[in-house]
């Protein structure tokens, strides 16, 4: 049946998903002149578990797509400096001027992802929130042909689709159905719990790190300040099984008794939430008739607080293969998000294994920094004006 809130029963792309990672694919397509259908399941402006924090190419990428003024306006603090606590010792990093961008930022989802899905529908993107991808149709020789959706009322309708993007996460309804495989495994994740907390000093991010333990504090809108804590995953349970807020409070202990106790008087806005962690991966991220971006291509550990950077980054890889059309720039699109991400990724991995001493630590964070240094040479290397900047 088709559904009279469509616009058409047939795209050239239907992103599914529109949180991050798929709201800026669809904006950046139907900035190309692509006839775009947005869906995701959750109703609109809902709230997503995030690490907020958006690192230099991930600001460039904003500024380029026209969108930082705004996002900026929305009370987002700028970021310029950033501290690494190792046990007792601190290395404080100002963010100076790179590419045109001097600042870092950390916006709530609730404001990212709004102004996202805001430019795209803005620029002729056709979004439905309370949708959901049932099924998709396949021709005969494999081809991902459209794609069966269903609304919150339970009614179902088929449209057609020159690509169907999954960016529907860790979780990824695309991703099984096209039996997307699973290219590398990591094995270290972090168990996660976090709040939101007023009354904190806006003095940029703050990352802690002692024996087992991690904690971060990360300035987003609102006069808030997103802090949390982090542990192995398989000691999560253990931490914080049946009393989150003793447990929260521990690890902020354990990791700096100051930030403990700058936390103790600060004001909880709402309650706490938990994450216990999941395993990293990459997925074969393109197909005939079909590609995934986002966590559903692409998850590591929250721990280096990347993934927001990532889900923009292989935004733009995407939109510009998809733009091109050719079987090889999918290929091209894949081996320039593997480029980049497996440095990352490693790192990630290790840091999220726990298995460091204090000055290992400080060596993976170097690592780190050269990998992302590296990544915003590639993004600002784009053209300066294309048919995806503003």
């Amino acid at each position: 049946m088709q559904d009279p809130g469509l616009n058409h029963s047939s795209y050239d792309v239907v992103v599914v998903g529109a949180r991050c990672a798929g709201a800026a694919t669809a904006l950046l397509l139907a900035r190309a002149g692509a006839k775009v259908l947005l869906i995701d399941r959750q109703k609109r402006g809902a709230d997503t578990v995030s690490t907020h924090a958006i690192m230099r190419a991930g600001v460039l990428l904003l500024k380029r797509w026209g969108l930082l003024s705004e996002l900026m306006a929305c009370g987002t603090p700028a970021i310029r400096r950033s501290t690494f606590h190792y046990g007792p010792d601190a290395v404080t990093v100002t963010i100076g001027s790179d590419h045109g961008v001097d600042f870092l930022c950390a916006p709530r989802r609730t404001v990212l992802d709004r102004l996202l899905v805001e430019a795209a529908e803005t620029t002729g993107a056709d979004v439905h929130h309370d949708m959901s991808l049932i099924d998709l149709e396949f021709d005969g020789h494999g081809r991902v042909t459209g794609a069966v959706l269903k609304d919150a009322g339970g009614r179902t309708w088929t449209v057609s689709a020159g690509i169907v993007v999954g960016a529907d996460g860790r979780q990824s309804t695309v991703a099984r159905q096209v039996r997307a495989q699973t290219r590398i495994i990591g094995s270290g994740a972090s168990g996660y719990v976090y709040g939101y907390f007023a009354g904190l000093p806006d003095d940029g991010f703050h990352w802690h790190f002692g024996q087992g333990v991690a904690a971060g504090v990360i300035p987003t809108n609102h006069a808030q300040h997103c802090v949390f804590v982090a542990v192995p995953d398989r000691r999560f349970a253990a931490v914080f099984r049946g009393d989150l807020d003793a447990g929260f409070r521990g690890v902020l202990a354990a990791n700096s008794p100051a930030l403990a106790d700058g936390v103790a008087r600060a004001r909880l806005q709402g309650r706490l939430r938990g994450f216990a962690g999941g395993g990293g991966y990459l997925r074969q991220s393109y197909g005939p008739g079909w590609a995934l971006v986002g966590d559903a291509a692409y998850f590591k550990d929250p721990l280096t607080a990347h993934g927001i950077t990532d889900a923009l980054r292989d935004a733009e890889f995407l939109a510009r293969a998809a733009i091109d059309g050719n079987p090889q720039a999918f290929v091209r699109y894949q081996e320039e998000r593997d480029d980049l991400s497996r440095p990352l990724f490693a790192v990630t991995d290790e840091i999220a294994s726990f298995e460091w001493d204090l000055e290992a630590a400080k060596q993976l964070h170097a690592r780190l920094s050269a990998a992302m240094k590296r990544e915003t040479e590639r993004v600002a290397a784009f053209p300066a004006r294309d048919a995806l900047a503003a």
